[in-house]
């Protein structure tokens, strides 16, 4: 008896260790979808290196305890898995968001964001922001702007002078 308290004790550990952790955990409903279509989304998530698992509820409620994310423990009923995102925030949630476009079956129940609870609006926006690679572009674009526009201008000035000095 004494060594299956011990496992539990030691999963609840890994579950806490992997909530502090991560940057993002998304908490999802799977009910309704297939074996394939289960699959399909965890080789999705496995390749953006997102760790994907089905807890039972009361190991994970005490887990969450032990994080102190008690904010999670309305969202822990019926099957329940839990995406989560050592290295990139919006990742999950783009995944799992525009997975559930596709299968109406998932359900995006709720998360963690930055260690703090995030409600489904909060997990909604950060799904719509564009990747790292995304941000980093469009962060160049606008670091641009100014120098392009100085170029032109310049030469516009450099045309007019040659069009005077004509």
């Amino acid at each position: 008896m004494s060594a299956v308290i011990e496992q539990k004790k030691q999963l609840v550990e890994e579950i806490t260790e992997k909530f502090r952790a991560s940057q993002t955990s998304i908490v999802v409903d799977y009910r309704g979808l297939d074996v394939a279509e289960v699959t399909a989304l965890r080789k999705e998530l496995r390749d953006a290196g997102i760790d994907f698992k089905v807890y039972k509820n009361t190991m994970t409620r005490r887990a969450v305890e032990a994080a102190e994310l008690s904010g999670l423990n309305d969202v822990l009923v019926g099957p329940t898995a839990i995406a989560f995102s050592n290295d990139d925030v919006v990742a999950p949630a783009r995944i799992l968001n525009n997975f559930m476009k596709e299968h109406e079956a998932l359900e995006i129940k709720g998360g963690v964001i930055e260690g703090q609870v995030a409600s489904l609006e909060q997990i909604q926006e950060l799904a719509e922001l564009p990747n790292y690679e995304g941000m980093v572009s469009m962060l160049l674009s606008v670091l641009q702007a100014p120098i392009r526009n100085f170029a032109y201008v310049a030469k516009a000035v450099a045309e007019q002078k040659e069009e005077q000095g004509a």
